[in-house]
C-alpha cells in the first residue's frame, strides 16, 4: 500500500514555502527602509494558500512525458501595502515597525508549520518502522 503524502501532509509544505517567501518579502522591506521611493510589498497569505489548495485538489499532473503540462502558473501574490503612516517626503512607505512585527508572526507561524511537519514524520516513520 501506497502512502499518500499529499494527504499525510496537507497543505503544510505549501504553508512553508509560503511562509519562506513571505519572510523574504519582509527582510526586503526592511532593507529598504531608507531608500528613497520605494513602496513596502506584502503577500496575501490567505489568498496564496487558498490558491495553492485549489491546485492540489485539481490533481492534474504530467504521468507521461508526452502529455503537456496544463498547469497554470500565477503571479507572485505581490501587492504594495497601504502604508498607515503619513509620507516622510522621501515616498518610502515602509514601516520598520510593523515589518518587525509581521516578520515575528511569520516566523512564528513557519515555526509551528515545521513543528507539525516534524510530528508527522515521525509518526510515519514510526508507523513504517514499527519501532516504540
Amino acid at each position: 500500500m501506497a502512502i499518500g503524502f499529499d494527504k499525510a501532509f496537507g497543505l503544510h509544505p505549501q504553508s512553508l514555502e509560503l511562509r519562506s517567501k513571505q519572510a523574504e518579502v519582509i527582510a526586503g522591506n526592511i532593507a529598504n527602509a531608507d531608500t528613497p521611493g520605494y513602496k513596502a510589498k506584502g503577500m496575501d497569505f490567505q489568498k496564496m494558500l487558498s490558491q495553492a489548495a485549489k491546485n492540489q485538489q485539481s490533481g492534474m499532473s504530467r504521468t507521461h512525458e508526452k502529455h503537456f503540462d496544463v498547469r497554470i502558473e500565477s503571479n507572485d501574490g505581490l501587492e504594495f501595502r497601504i502604508p498607515n503612516q503619513p509620507d516622510t517626503g522621501d515616498g518610502n512607505t515602509v514601516d520598520v515597525q510593523v515589518e518587525r512585527n509581521l516578520y515575528l508572526d511569520n516566523s512564528m507561524h513557519y515555526q509551528a508549520s515545521l513543528q507539525f511537519l516534524t510530528g508527522k514524520i515521525k509518526g510515519l516513520k514510526k508507523a513504517i518502522t514499527g519501532a516504540q
